[in-house]
């Protein structure tokens, strides 16, 4: 079991020079577990990739349909107020704190390519180049 953050879901569900990685992380350990707030931000990002000509709507909509039947059960509750102390007191937003929290919470390894959660985090954070490696 690991945490991954939205980017990596769409480095899986949406073409492109992560994908390959995002794929072989997903061999790995396909049991991908994620904070609530992960579909607002899978929305979002395929919201802006329509609008700047990244896919087409119709795509987004296939890929919403595959990535809600593939992760809705594996979102999970955190405690917002661990994400909370985290946020501020490591100075990163409370949505990237939620998922270091679940990660900790949990105690499994957070999987992202975010550098500077990687850096500061780096007791639970973890690249996927890292994560496939290990």
């Amino acid at each position: 079991m690991i945490v991954v953050d939205t980017n990596i879901l769409v480095y899986l569900m949406v073409e492109g020079e992560k994908t390959t990685m995002a794929q072989r992380t997903f061999r790995r350990d396909s049991n991908w577990i994620v904070p609530s707030i992960c579909r607002h931000e899978f929305l979002n990002v395929l919201a802006t990739l329509v609008r700047h000509g990244g896919i087409e709507m119709d795509k987004a909509i296939e890929i919403w349909r595959e990535s809600t039947q593939l992760f809705t059960v594996r979102q999970r509750d955190v405690d917002m107020l661990n994400a909370l102390r985290l946020a501020t007191q490591h100075k990163v937003s409370a949505y990237d704190a939620q998922y270091v929290t679940l990660a900790s919470e949990m105690r499994v390894p957070y999987v992202t390519e975010d550098q500077r959660i990687l850096k500061t985090f780096s007791d639970v954070a973890v690249s996927m180049q890292k994560f496939c490696e290990g």
